[in-house]
This record gives structure tokens, C-alpha cells and sequence, in this order.
């Protein structure tokens, strides 16, 4: 009498185990994979589409004198929004950059302007932004208000303070040219300020990416609840990530009005937008938890050389405001739908 063996199905766990083993994946999980890796590198592609037109349109995009006067212009920019990206994974948003860049210009322009020393010129514009940022950061925390809310009054109320310092005048520093040693001197063919620009990005790229404070970023922005059960202190989180991005705000100012020798108390919203939009343009959700300030880096860019593309092409400006806002529209919609799968 002969028997029959029966085999039993492998439970679901044990299939997808041997299925890696067997060097694949479900479709699903294929899937999903795929899509986390478009959402980390996906802004690369664009970046280089766009990099290798204007190569090919315009002969004086590829030379070292464009490359590096883009470097230079971005670099507040890239300061800023380096910082600002800490604040959306932690799952805020500053909206208040603008004005404090225009608040320490002015307090370092006027402390200049007085006789005082340029170091401490700098740094006492670079609190007075870390002291914003910070205000924010305890405002939208302990008082649970809105961020997008709470930048956006704390961006009227210091560029109030800022016009009041000046009386609403530009400050014109050419008197003091020693100030503009500090953007303008050069080391290696390139300016100071792309070198303060690559460090400060490269230390706050490290401190997200490397750091316990990194970790606890992602973990508040995710899931603040779960992360405040794990003992993280979410609030602290985000107040530190608030100062930095008033701080580096307050730099960016400084370096801008180092480079052209005047400060200027004006709440600079178009910064504001140009920094919201390189971070969400690579790839950091507006929700929280998730991004990398190497993407912002491509973000920023990639906007910079659409502009830079318009003005050697001849182009009318007036399509580049189109453009950014539909890039814009489309980074968020692409988040929003990665978000739902």
C-alpha cells in the first residue's frame, strides 16, 4: 500500500525569508523598494538631466568662473537650508529665516559700523539668530503652536526689529572693508564664503546622518509619541533644531552682507521660499521624519541652475517663477503619494 506525502505550505514569514535567500523579493516588497530608493536618489536624476542641457546649450555654463559664482551666490542659501532641513524632519517648518538673515546683517553691519571688532561682529549676529531660532523652538513646542503659524508672526516681528536698529535705512559698510574679508578673501581660487558654506553643510549633513541628536530628529518627526515612550526628549529636539536653522539664517546674512559690504533689514521672502522650496524639492517630507540634507544640497542646486540656465540662455525670467512653483507642486505631490502607497 503506497502512501502519499503531503506537503505543508510554508507560512507567509518563512517564504519571503527564502525568497531573499534565493536572492529575490515578492513583487510587493520589490515595490517598496524600489520606491525608497527613487524617494533617496530620484533627485539626482533631474540634477544631471538638467547639468548635461545646459553643458550642451551653453558654452559658458561648464567653466570654473559660472561653477564657482554659483557656489558663491548659493552659499547662504545652502547654509540655511542645510539647517531648515533639520527642522521639517523633526516635523516643523521656519518660516522666519528670511527675516532673521536680514536681522543679523544689521546687527553685525551696526556693531561694525561702531568700531567693534568683525569676529565679534560675526558672532554676535550668528546669537542673535541662534536666540530666534530658539524663541521658535520654545514657542511651537512648550505653547503647541503651529510652526508654519509661529515663523511666520516671528518673521514679522524681527523684521520690525531689524528696520527699527536701522531706522529703515540700508547700512553701507564699503567703510569697512576689513568686513568683507570674511566672504570675499580667497584660499584655493575659491571664496571663504563657499568654504564656510561646505563646512558648516558637511558638519550639520554628518551631525543628522551620524549623530544620536540625528536619530532623535528622525525618531520626532516621525512619531513623537512613540519617540517621547522611547525617553526622547522631543521638544529639546526640536528647540535645538529651531536655533540651529535661526543660526545659520543669522550666518547666511552675514555672509551675504559681507560679500557686498551693506546690510539690509529687509525680510528677504523670496530666500524664504527659495530655502523652503530646494528642501522639499530633495525629497524631505513636509510631514516629518524623513530626508537628508545631501538631497537638500541637489534641491538647491537644481533650482540654482535653473536660474542660472535662464539667464545664459537669454530666457524671460518671468517662466522661471512658473517653473519653480510647478517643481514645487510636484516634489509635494510625489511626497504625498509615496506617503499614501
Amino acid at each position: 500500500m503506497s502512501t502519499e506525502r503531503q506537503t505543508t505550505p510554508a507560512p507567509e514569514g518563512a517564504a519571503a525569508e527564502a525568497t531573499q535567500r534565493a536572492g529575490g523579493l515578492r513583487p510587493d516588497r520589490l515595490l517598496d523598494v524600489l520606491q525608497g530608493r527613487w524617494r533617496s536618489a530620484g533627485i539626482v536624476i533631474p540634477f544631471l538631466i538638467l547639468f548635461v542641457t545646459l553643458t550642451i546649450a551653453s558654452s559658458p555654463f561648464l567653466t570654473k568662473a559660472n561653477l564657482l559664482n554659483i557656489l558663491d551666490q548659493q552659499a547662504a542659501t545652502l547654509i540655511i537650508a542645510a539647517a531648515g532641513t533639520m527642522v521639517l524632519v523633526s516635523g516643523g517648518i521656519d518660516l522666519s529665516v528670511g527675516a532673521v538673515y536680514g536681522l543679523a546683517s544689521v546687527v553685525s553691519g551696526e556693531l561694525v559700523l561702531h568700531g567693534w571688532p568683525s569676529a565679534i561682529a560675526i558672532l554676535a549676529g550668528v546669537l542673535s539668530g541662534v536666540a530666534v531660532g530658539g524663541v521658535n523652538g520654545i514657542v511651537t513646542s512648550f505653547f503647541r503652536i503651529n510652526s508654519l503659524i509661529a515663523t511666520l508672526a516671528m518673521s514679522f516681528v524681527v523684521a520690525g526689529i531689524a528696520g527699527l536698529i536701522t531706522q529703515g535705512n540700508l547700512l553701507v559698510l564699503s567703510v569697512k572693508p576689513a568686513f568683507g574679508e570674511f566672504a570675499n578673501t580667497s584660499f584655493l581660487g575659491v571664496h571663504t564664503s563657499t568654504w564656510t558654506m561646505v563646512i558648516v553643510v558637511v558638519v550639520l549633513g554628518l551631525l543628522l546622518a551620524r549623530t544620536t541628536l540625528g536619530r532623535y530628529t528622525y525618531a520626532a518627526g516621525g512619531n513623537p509619541e512613540a519617540a517621547r515612550f522611547a525617553g526622547v526628549r522631543v521638544n529639546l529636539v526640536r528647540i535645538v533644531a529651531f536655533a540651529l536653522s535661526g543660526g545659520a539664517a543669522a550666518l547666511g546674512g552675514i555672509i551675504d552682507s559681507s560679500r557686498v559690504l551693506t546690510g539690509d533689514s529687509t525680510n528677504n521672502t523670496t530666500l524664504t521660499f527659495t530655502v523652503v522650496a530646494g528642501i522639499v524639492v530633495g525629497g524631505t517630507s513636509i510631514l516629518g521624519g524623513e530626508g537628508a540634507i545631501w538631497r537638500t544640497v541637489v534641491g538647491v542646486l537644481l533650482i540654482a541652475l535653473i536660474g542660472n540656465g535662464y539667464d545664459l540662455l537669454g530666457l524671460n525670467p518671468l517662466y522661471e517663477q512658473i517653473t519653480l512653483g510647478a517643481i514645487m507642486i510636484l516634489a509635494v505631490g510625489v511626497d504625498a503619494w509615496a506617503r499614501k502607497r
